[in-house]
């Protein structure tokens, strides 16, 4: 497999920020969903010592896949699809990127606005502010459940496109 995009595969490259990505994404989305229910603060404060960095981790592959897009790959040539799918695709995808943005966004506003984030790293959380009192608490939630939606769109298309279709849609962003 090569490091760069062919026209008809996805580079080493972008393929592993790819399946990383998707993979912390749930991490983060499972971790963030159960924080948010937790009254017991250090329990909370736990989850929110892998959350807070996998979210940190995740703005480095958006930025590096971005960066990736725009001065070193090119991606390849799309699958034959009818239009609207095509428009749908891209949408589902710009959409992934400006959610996800604006999630990351929003949680370092949280902890910014909170000041939380010492007692949460140095492990004195005896006591955490309710995160409902900050403004960029409600986007972050919104924005979980956006991804959660554009996560089942896009896992939904490309298991049809593997399994009616056929087309050899997931092996085009798989390690071949």
């Amino acid at each position: 497999m090569s490091v760069r995009s062919s026209n008809d595969r996805y580079g080493s490259v972008a393929v592993t920020i790819h399946w990383l990505s998707a993979l912390l994404i749930i991490v983060l989305l499972g971790s963030g969903f159960r924080a948010s229910g937790m009254e017991d603060a250090a329990a909370k404060a736990e989850i929110l010592r892998v959350h807070i960095p996998l979210g940190i981790a995740v703005l480095a592959l958006t930025m590096l896949r971005i960066l990736w897009w725009l001065f070193a790959d090119k991606k390849p040539n799309s699958i034959t699809m009818p239009v609207w799918q095509d428009h749908m695709s891209r949408i589902i995808h710009f959409l992934f990127y400006i959610v996800i943005l604006g999630m990351i966004a929003s949680g370092i506003s949280m902890m910014i606005l909170s000041s939380a984030g010492p007692a949460i790293f140095d492990g004195s959380a005896t006591e955490l502010l309710d995160f409902w009192d900050f403004k960029p608490r409600l986007p972050h939630g919104v924005g979980a459940r956006i991804v959660l939606l554009l996560f089942a769109f896009h896992t939904g298309a490309a298991l049809y496109h593997h399994f009616v279709k056929r087309d050899g849609l997931i092996r085009r962003m798989w390690f071949v």
